[in-house]
């Protein structure tokens, strides 16, 4: 959220209404007395409910197919009563509309037939107009809007792919070890690299303003391989884009959620582009987190390792607690710091969101605790 004290107050008006789902509240840094909680990936391959919808059909099929999508959207609401919902959708939509197909595959993922590898190829990208190219999706977000409607206090989370990462896979050809095609375009054609990132910047605006004007009450992006560069070449490739992206943004009524995996190094950077909430990688600890954003009134949301929902319960409560316990009563959103695994036991995931929602702060003025 930008630095600008007309526009923090604007917006944290908009987080102490009281009307307003607890996830936007405490993005904007309302007093809660607990923290919301949802999970990213929180709709997947670890539910036997989205199981018995995939046996019926493809993944891409799944996401574009409004009814379907809803319905597995709305599987963790029904199942463990998250604070959120977020629809089900992929990344990689962004750089089909664009005019490069992709193609998922059971055992290697995202594959891309045609990368772009030349400047031919980045020429031949179009701009893209939302409500028409991926009219799925803003249906997808009405039907959920529709169905929350009986359920004020549950958010509506949409989200894109960031640039550089929407690169990435564009570039590679799919998922990458060493991201050798991606580097050897930033080494060697520099200005080629930053006007794909431009032209998928611009797509990635126009797609989050129209879920917004869908229904989405929050909205992430997600940058998943950032953290492969150190400092000053993110500053260079990656930074400007999302700054681009969130000032596109109207943070002062939808708050906007920042996710960069591996980033310790950059959390300055991150910060410097005034998302209204951070989004803490595993490898961050919160403290740290919280220590950096809160002077710059962004709020933190993360960040308990994907993996610590295999533990023991008897060891995975206090790990859930330890982070409760961090993020205090302001501007904290439980998460963890990536998305769920495919292998993940439902009976833990139920354990962390149980804990969350009996959890209450010991900080609140005037509140008694109960």
């Amino acid at each position: 959220m930008p630095s600008v004290s007309a526009t923090q107050d604007q917006e944290r008006a908009v987080g102490k209404d009281l009307a307003n789902p607890l996830l936007v509240r405490a993005c904007y840094g309302d007093i809660l007395d607990r923290p919301p909680v949802w999970m990213m990936r929180q709709a997947g391959r670890y539910m036997p409910e989205y199981r018995a919808v995939r046996e019926k059909v493809s993944f891409l099929d799944l996401c574009k197919t409004p009814e379907l999508a809803a319905e597995v959207s709305l599987q963790p609401l029904t199942a463990f009563g998250m604070d959120a919902v977020i629809m089900f959708s992929d990344i990689l939509v962004i750089p089909e509309a664009m005019g490069c197909p992709v193609r998922f595959t059971e055992s290697v993922g995202p594959v891309f037939d045609h990368p772009i590898r030349t400047p031919a190829d980045i020429e031949r990208l179009r701009a893209i107009d939302p409500n028409q190219d991926l009219a799925y999706v803003m249906k997808i977000l009405g039907t959920l809007r529709a169905e929350l409607s009986n359920k004020p206090e549950t958010a509506l989370i949409g989200f894109s792919g960031a640039p550089w990462t929407l690169a990435s896979y564009m570039i590679e050809g799919g998922g990458s070890r060493n991201f050798t095609h991606l580097k050897s375009l930033m080494w060697n054609e520099p200005q080629r690299l930053h006007s794909l990132l431009e032209k998928i910047t611009i797509a990635v605006s126009a797609y989050l303003n129209a879920q917004i004007e869908a229904g989405a009450q929050v909205v992430q992006l997600f940058d998943t391989w950032a953290g492969i560069l150190p400092l000053p070449l993110y500053q260079q490739f990656i930074q400007p884009y999302h700054q681009q992206v969130i000032q596109s943004l109207p943070t002062d009524r939808v708050p906007v959620i920042l996710y960069v995996n591996n980033s310790p190094h950059v959390i300055d950077a991150i910060l410097e582009t005034a998302p209204t909430v951070m989004s803490v990688d595993t490898l961050t600890p919160l403290s740290t987190a919280i220590a950096k954003a809160r002077p710059k009134n962004v709020a933190v949301q993360g960040n308990l390792d994907p993996t610590a929902l295999f533990a023991d319960p008897s060891a995975l409560a206090p790990m859930v607690q330890k982070l409760l316990q961090e993020g205090g009563d302001t501007g904290y959103i439980f998460n963890l710091g990536h998305g769920i695994l495919p292998q993940t036991p439902v009976d833990n995931v139920r354990l962390v969101v149980d804990t969350v929602k009996q959890y209450h702060c010991k900080t609140i003025p005037n509140t008694p605790v109960t």
